[in-house]
């Protein structure tokens, strides 16, 4: 019946609010966010470099929603464990995650994921900036806190940037406090 599909698929995803982004435990984070967490705000920030560069943001934060659900099953692997894993490919896992879905809604998840990793449209290059600019801002609030071994991810962060607008509030954020929002 596609009501239990759904209903399993959703308990599924709720898994995301309990694994933990493993790389800042290497970094010394004590209790880092989850990847539900993570995935919001890049969702958000996915909408709001795609509106700045013309694409349509309601597309990138859908893709930026869906670009780490997958680690429900293989929770968050860190670049550390490159070097020992084969990388598991976001398509075929979101294939099996939604093999119990109805046909549209697999479709959607699947063509999401697709595009995100594709980075062919614009959509999905803005939705790949939000989370890494998202990792960025995460680094920096880690820091303010008292954690310092985070400049490997600022790096990373910048590095990876496709947009002309990403690579500007990257710019802004390094050189602003975290909680320089306050004062506004």
């Amino acid at each position: 019946m596609d009501a239990e599909g759904l209903a399993a698929f959703g308990f599924e995803l709720g898994v995301l609010k309990r694994v933990r982004r493993a790389g800042w435990w290497q970094a010394g984070v004590r209790d880092p966010e989850s990847v539900a967490e993570h995935s919001l705000r890049a969702a958000h920030l996915a909408a709001l470099l795609a509106a700045e560069e013309g694409a349509v943001p309601e597309r990138a934060a859908y893709l930026a929603l869906w670009h780490d659900t997958q680690e429900t099953r293989t929770g968050d692997l860190p670049h550390t464990a490159a070097p020992y894993l084969a990388k598991p490919e976001p398509r075929a896992i979101t294939a099996d995650q939604t093999a119990g879905l109805p046909r549209a809604a697999a479709e959607t998840v699947r063509a999401a994921v697709d595009e995100y990793e594709t980075r062919e449209s614009l959509e999905a290059r803005c939705a790949k900036d939000a989370d890494k600019l998202e990792m960025l801002f995460q680094a920096l609030e880690y820091r303010a806190t008292g954690v310092s071994t985070v400049d490997e991810w600022l790096a990373s962060a910048q590095a990876g940037l496709f947009t002309g607008t990403a690579r500007r509030v990257a710019e802004a954020a390094l050189a602003t406090s975290p909680l320089a929002w306050r004062s506004r």
